[in-house]
């Protein structure tokens, strides 16, 4: 297994307050999460996971901001939170605190209504950060793509360095083979067109930053 555990970090900005709370607030509500009965955690879900079936019915919108602070296993919280650690801070440095909390909150929701766009009718819940942590991810290969992600390599327990517009560009089309290859199946599973809008909406938002960013990089 090969994931990014650093990066090249942006010089100055602001403090990535936000980045680095999202990951303990994530950890801690897993806990609580394990602190429950299985009956107490699927009520749980009920209350805060997002079901596309009761979006479309206009109702419980509420999960569509709190279904992203929520995971079901371990793996699916770690893996998150990596990214998170990894690409989040220079995406928040150079916007700025307020302004990452509320385009990490818009990506995920965008990526929740994508997800329930390719999922009419679901009563499966829907759960996890990486509908918002894709949107960070769609930023960051516009505004950083030549930054250097440091990946590491668990069965040689060795290092390498790639591109981050290398590494985001294979990333977005394993998504995108895998979001079409789910069109015809139904179940529970990964929501991928949830990473997929969500990526997309982090495109658009970082054309509107990369200028920004470039600055922050280059210092001119």
């Amino acid at each position: 297994m090969i994931f990014p555990i650093g990066d090249d970090q942006v010089r100055g900005g602001s403090i990535p307050i936000f980045s680095y709370g999202f990951i303990v607030l994530n950890i801690l509500i897993f806990i609580f999460q394990l602190s429950l009965t299985e009956q107490g955690l699927y009520q749980f879900y009920e209350n805060f996971a997002t079901r596309p079936d009761e979006i479309l019915q206009g109702e419980e919108w509420h999960t569509l901001v709190s279904s992203m602070f929520l995971h079901g296993g371990w793996m699916h919280l770690i893996g998150n939170m990596m990214f998170l650690w990894v690409f989040g801070d220079n995406i928040e440095a150079t916007i700025g605190n307020f302004r990452f909390l509320l385009f990490y909150l818009a990506g995920g929701v965008f990526a929740s209504f994508s997800h329930v766009f390719f999922n009419l009718g679901s009563e499966i819940f829907t759960l996890g950060a990486s509908g918002a942590i894709s949107a960070v991810l769609g930023a960051y290969l516009v505004m950083f793509p030549r930054s250097r992600i440091k990946m590491w390599v668990i069965i040689l327990f060795r290092s390498f360095k790639i591109a981050a517009f290398l590494f985001l560009g294979f990333w977005i089309v394993q998504q995108l083979i895998s979001g079409i290859g789910s069109l015809n199946q139904s179940g529970a599973g990964v929501a991928w067109w949830a990473h997929i809008g969500g990526f997309v909406f982090g495109v658009i938002f970082g054309l509107f930053n990369r200028k920004k960013a470039l600055a922050m990089v280059y210092g001119n």
